[in-house]
């Protein structure tokens, strides 16, 4: 008897990712024919069986919420988790989060897995590779399978589902506004790669508080980290280099990294360098100095994106017997409001 594969084990017998044996194994035409062929064979051959997820809806209600983030130990992510928990609860739901790590690959596979009749709907918050690659797919074939989505604040206009984010362009501009007020001229900008989508609106919203205040834009006061690991160096080269009195980070772990930096040169925050972050985590509230932050609300929005799932769990299994009807998403957004702690006094 043939022993029955996963999709990563056909990806990696075939030496191909997991989104080309995906693809291939729904025909898509992005894939060329070959590759498609040779999947599908292998495929068939092993005895591959896709997931039927809206046999498993039909079927049965697990009671369970799949919950999918990029990590962990950010603290934004970890009160997200505490409000849909809250709310699951109360309503008589489990969870289980998974993590891709950043990775699309590992999102693929957390969906999969969990998509296969252990959970009822997904609350999740997109990869930075998945926004790298701008491949949805595996979001789209849950949806389409009848599985419910709640996107939070990693989202996609590509995708047709219920979403819960921040303004973040009004967010960073009333951050950067906050430090122009306070006196400062000259204000850097440490964010992560444009094609995470908060990364970008924030920067967005720093670019026109600047303009709006009639300060010069410096390009060269924008320092864009993809690898977190490396961010000392490159904090390191722009506090050697350029001359500034303000940063605006846009998560407390580079604001923190700032402030560490700064010390080491005799820089004194908040007199020579204020600085403002996002994220009221526990680094900011006992670093030294503590930090000033936008608060992303984040037990709320994940109150509310559970609330959204539930609810539209819920209605689905009551209009299950019922005429179908038009699906109407809804986007809700959280309000942010400012912390000031000693990084701008």
């Amino acid at each position: 008897m043939k022993k029955k594969v996963t999709l990563k084990q056909i990806a990696k017998e075939l030496d191909v990712s997991i989104s080309t044996v995906s693809k291939s194994l729904r025909n898509s035409l992005e894939i060329g024919e070959e590759t498609r062929l040779k999947v599908q064979a292998f495929a068939k051959f092993y005895h591959y069986k896709p997931n039927n997820i809206a046999l498993s809806l039909k079927n049965r209600k697990t009671k369970t919420i799949g919950i999918v983030i990029p990590e962990i130990v950010h603290h934004f992510f970890s009160t997200v988790i505490n409000g849909i928990e809250h709310i699951a609860n109360e309503n008589g739901y489990n969870v289980i989060i998974c993590l891709s790590d950043d990775s699309f690959d590992k999102e693929v596979l957390n969906m999969e897995i969990l998509a296969n009749g252990s959970i009822d709907g997904f609350i999740m918050s997109l990869s930075k590779e998945t926004q790298q690659k701008g491949d949805f797919h595996h979001i789209n074939e849950v949806i389409n399978q009848g599985m419910p989505v709640v996107m939070f604040d990693r989202v996609t206009n590509d995708i047709l589902c219920d979403k819960v984010i921040i303004n973040d362009e009004l967010a960073a501009y009333e951050a950067v506004q906050r430090l122009i007020d306070k006196g400062r001229k000259k204000i850097a900008l440490v964010t992560t790669v444009d094609y995470v989508s908060v990364g970008k609106f924030r920067t967005d919203g720093y670019t026109k508080a600047l303009w709006d205040n009639g300060l010069p834009f410096d390009e060269n006061l924008i320092i864009k980290i993809e690898n977190v690991e490396n961010c000392e160096i490159t904090i390191a080269q722009l506090l050697e280099e350029k001359a500034f009195d303000a940063v605006f980070a846009v998560n407390e772990l580079f604001a923190v990294t700032i402030i560490k930096m700064a010390n080491k040169r005799g820089i004194k925050v908040p007199e020579d360098l204020a600085v403002i972050a996002f994220t009221d985590g526990i680094i900011s509230k006992y670093s030294t100095p503590t930090i000033t932050t936008v608060s992303q609300n984040g037990i709320e929005m994940g109150s509310v994106a559970a609330k959204i799932l539930i609810e539209r769990l819920e209605t689905e299994e009551e209009e299950s017997e019922g005429e179908e009807t038009e699906v109407v998403y809804k986007t809700v957004v959280i309000e942010t409001h400012l912390i000031e702690r000693e990084s701008t006094l």
